[in-house]
């Protein structure tokens, strides 16, 4: 169009000006939604081809922040090249997934931590863990967070293992805010009670003040150390939450620990991929994990009862899976 150079320098200003506003240094979005990082990275992949088309040169701002958006799009993949699901719906097809990252230059193996987003990652041969050690997202920024402080997603090979229930909002108002609850993630939840309280109209009523999380080594085991105050404003409890992976993916130890008075009562609750069928052995004290290809895997509790119950899985499709989950439940003792 004539004289709207200018146009385009005021609005490419602007464009980055926005870019910063959403993202996280890390490159996560700050929905803290795997599904809407996905389609933040589209959207910007759709500009950056526009300009191309008009042969306009590609700021390196531009370039620059869809690498770092890539990368974390990256992080948040299970082994079957779909998302892992937090704060949301994860309805992107790996097909969809892979073609978008294909078209930004990154390292073929993700990072292993995102300090600004809240998420970290282990991996090791086929085995994929991802943890949530974030606090709620803004209201602002997704106004259907999720309160699942401390949960994580496993997948073996393309096989998903231990899931979150996922989300939607085409099963009415109950399910919707159900699904944001703790109780709907792959943690540990005190009397009923979640770690982040969902409001009906959006956003949280109450939220931890503090989510810190540290990584390190231990004899070639990658080792997540979490901590969340969730529960200290109404419980005065502290769950913190240890997981280690071995270097060959092959086993996988953690650890819950809720520090605080006695006198209530926890549920560590881990969900199954409607694809895994779990069957208790060893009169209770363990369960085999059998996903629907690959070996199985055995599930111990450190020598505590564990149950098997109904759960509820969204893949995205909108249309609810029957599933799985794992609970652990007992009383606490107090310090």
């Amino acid at each position: 169009l004539p004289l709207s150079d200018s146009y385009l320098v005021k609005g490419m200003e602007a464009l980055e000006l926005e870019i910063n506003r959403q993202r996280y240094p890390d490159g996560g979005h700050i929905s803290r939604n795997p599904n809407i990082q996905k389609d933040f990275l589209r959207d910007l992949l759709e500009i950056k081809s526009t300009l191309s088309t008009a042969h306009f040169r590609i700021p390196n701002w531009l370039n620059q922040s869809n690498k770092r958006i890539a990368e974390m799009l990256q992080g948040m993949r299970l082994g079957d090249g779909g998302l892992a699901r937090f704060n949301g719906d994860a309805s992107g097809e790996a097909e969809e997934i892979e073609g978008l990252l294909s078209k930004v230059k990154i390292r073929k193996k993700a990072p292993s931590a995102y300090l600004h987003s809240g998420f970290h990652r282990l991996e090791a041969a086929q085995t994929i863990l991802v943890m949530d050690v974030g606090t709620p997202p803004p209201r602002d920024a997704n106004r259907w967070g999720h309160a699942g402080a401390l949960s994580f997603e496993l997948s073996v090979g393309k096989e998903r293992l231990i899931v979150n229930c996922g989300a939607t909002r085409f099963m009415g108002k109950s399910w919707h805010q159900a699904l944001r609850s703790t109780a709907a993630h792959s943690t540990v939840c005190v009397d009923d009670v979640n770690s982040a309280e969902p409001d009906e109209l959006g956003g949280f009523r109450r939220i931890p003040e503090n989510v810190n999380c540290n990584r390190r080594e231990i004899g070639g085991r990658a080792v997540i150390e979490a901590k969340c105050d969730g529960y200290d404003e109404i419980l005065n409890l502290i769950h913190r939450r240890i997981i280690m992976m071995s270097s060959d993916g092959s086993k996988i130890l953690g650890e819950d620990q809720l520090e605080g008075p006695g006198g209530r009562r926890y549920v560590a609750r881990f969900h199954l991929h409607p694809n895994v069928r779990a069957t208790l052995i060893q009169h209770g004290k363990a369960a085999l994990l059998k996903p629907r290809r690959g070996a199985g895997w055995k599930f111990a509790a450190n020598n505590q009862k564990i149950l098997i119950e109904d759960s509820i899985y969204l893949d995205g499709s909108n249309r609810p899976r029957r599933s799985q989950q794992l609970t652990v439940t007992g009383e606490l003792l107090g310090r």
